[in-house]
């Protein structure tokens, strides 16, 4: 149970630096600050799986080659099926590499799969020796009361994750033209619209594929009344 619960951290701090990465090089490239990830909370969850497998698969790895391949080919394979699932789900693409060389339809490609296997050395020989030495000092009673925290906020953070998802995904079905929107999706709207906002600006693709018209307009987050 403790192990487990030592991942659940380890899961949580390379969840929480795979969003402060994705936050750092969008300021970069916007200047401004954006809330990186489909959870609202700060972390994105993709970066802590493919850092728990990673450890899981390599903990005990000296082969520095072997570490590097594997952690590129699994992190890889955890980006591919994670694009692929939730375009399945949500029925729009989160994120789109196609102008990426050596992708594999849209979903990953070769320049972030290498950045995938250094993290991986990076991981293994550097940073959870760090951690795992800082993990031994917390006593059971406490790494049970922050699992426990740690799991409600995670499962209350998804309920709300995926409710706006479905409601971005129901927008998504109407005509383009905010005029043909009946107004209960109007009211809809209206009531998310912040939180809207927040994904369209951590995915642009998806505002792409609304429509112009109807991505302004969940922007703006119109405080008018529809009867």
């Amino acid at each position: 149970m403790q192990t487990i619960e030592e991942y659940l951290l380890l899961f949580s701090f390379y969840a929480v630096l795979g969003w402060l990465c994705e936050s750092l090089k969008s300021f970069l490239h916007t200047k401004k600050f954006i809330n990186r990830g489909f959870f609202i909370g700060p972390y994105c969850p993709i970066y802590g799986f493919g850092a728990l497998i990673i450890t899981i698969f390599f903990k005990n790895s000296q082969n520095v080659f072997l570490t590097f391949w594997g952690s590129l080919v699994l992190c890889g394979l955890i980006e591919y099926f994670t694009s692929f699932i939730m375009e399945k789900m949500f029925k729009t693409r989160w994120w789109d590499y196609h102008y990426k060389k050596f992708n594999i339809n849209g979903r990953i490609c070769l320049e972030y799969l290498i950045y995938f296997g250094l993290a991986g050395l990076l991981i293994i020989n550097v940073i959870n020796p760090f951690i795992f030495n800082y993990l031994n000092l917390i006593s059971a009673f406490w790494l049970h009361i922050i699992s426990v925290l740690l799991i409600i906020n995670y499962l209350i953070d998804c309920k709300w994750s995926y409710e706006i998802a479905l409601h971005l995904k129901k927008i998504q079905k109407k005509p383009q033209d905010i005029t043909e929107i009946d107004a209960d999706l109007k009211r809809l709207i209206l009531k998310k619209a912040k939180i809207h906002k927040r994904v369209l600006n951590a995915f642009p693709l998806i505002k792409e594929q609304m429509g112009e018209e109807i991505s302004e307009y969940l922007e703006k987050g119109e405080t008018e009344e529809y009867e």
